[in-house]
């Protein structure tokens, strides 16, 4: 016997994860940071969505996937991140993301890992 689920509008959060590497170094900062460095970055992008009842999706993976790397992957990935972000903590890096995803509906939660023990997070 099947069981046919309704979601009924439920709303859920999605999660879609990618990783670049890139280089920078922190102007505004005295320590090692403000040396030549690199990083392979974490990027998680969440989006809250209703649950459609026919597909049982909220989004498509390969929705979110097509529009992260269009937007801010191909820029990134393998890049100085000076050329592009004046000062490009994690934290403005975030922002910057932001800015090329905002008209994505749903959009909820951007979290960038620098290290695996280092991340910030973006409420949207």
């Amino acid at each position: 016997m099947k069981v046919v689920l309704l979601f009924n509008k439920l709303k859920m959060l999605i999660f879609k994860i990618f990783k670049f590497d890139s280089a920078h170094k922190l102007p505004n900062y005295n320590g090692k940071c403000s040396n030549l460095h690199g990083h392979t970055w974490k990027l998680i992008i969440g989006i809250e969505r209703d649950v459609d009842d026919k597909s049982g999706m909220g989004i498509d993976f390969g929705e979110i996937k097509k529009v992260v790397n269009e937007r801010v992957l191909d820029r990134l990935d393998h890049c100085y991140l000076n050329d592009i972000i004046e000062n490009p903590t994690c934290e403005n890096i975030i922002f910057w993301i932001k800015e090329k995803l905002v008209d994505i509906e749903g959009l909820k939660k951007i979290t960038l890992y620098e290290t695996d023990n280092n991340f910030c997070e973006l409420e949207c």
